[in-house]
């Protein structure tokens, strides 16, 4: 148990920013808060460089200088984590409660391979995280180039992913792409997919 000297209201919130020792949190109210670690927390069976990660749904105390104590996470419904650069033994976490991932690759200009494909869905299963395959630049494929990536769109979408083709040329938003790429997201995740528009024109 936490014992403060002044009284206040935990609140709760999400880790949105890392920087160094100090993290931001959106509290549920909508506020912005410099937080610090209070205590020793670490992730059950990960020994983790970074206890707290973003994404993660945490607990804070205020303090009289408007910053406040992480004093609890919650727990993570997925995480993805790589080995540490220093520390072989250790491991980082790079994001918590992670809703939607989305991959954006090209059959050319350049060539995504398969085997990059393959081995990011492979870690994105393996953390339980939904992906979005996002099939860009179609607008400079030749006639051969959009048949594989149709063949690859249609192999995919049969293994159970969502996949969807874009092109950066502009073009009236009732036929853009990217309203179907907003559609294929899960609401949680709505707000997120306008970041697709941005790779074409229509700027929905």
């Amino acid at each position: 148990m936490l014992i403060c000297n002044y009284d206040y209201i935990m609140m709760h919130g999400v880790v949105v920013k890392n920087t160094g020792s100090w993290y931001v949190v959106l509290t549920d109210e909508g506020k912005s808060i410099d937080c610090k670690i209070k205590g020793n927390f670490r992730l059950k069976g990960i020994r983790s460089t970074n206890p707290v990660a973003v994404g993660d749904l945490v607990d804070i105390v205020p303090t009289q200088e408007g910053t406040a104590f992480i004093t609890n996470i919650r727990e993570r419904k997925n995480y993805v984590i790589r080995k540490a650069a220093n520390l072989s033994k250790q491991s980082h976490i790079l994001a918590a409660n992670v809703d939607q991932a989305c991959l954006v690759v090209t059959v050319n200009h350049p060539q995504t391979s398969t085997t990059f494909i393959d081995r990011f869905l492979a870690s994105a299963e393996a953390y339980s995280i939904p992906v979005l395959l996002v099939f860009n630049k179609t607008d400079l494929l030749d006639e051969d180039e959009r048949r594989l990536q149709q063949m690859m769109t249609d192999l995919y979408s049969q293994i159970g992913y969502k996949c969807v083709q874009l092109s950066p040329l502009p073009m009236p938003v009732c036929c853009c792409p990217c309203l179907k790429a907003r559609q294929l997201c899960s609401a949680e995740t709505a707000e997120w997919a306008k970041a697709l528009c941005l790779i074409c024109c229509c700027r929905v």
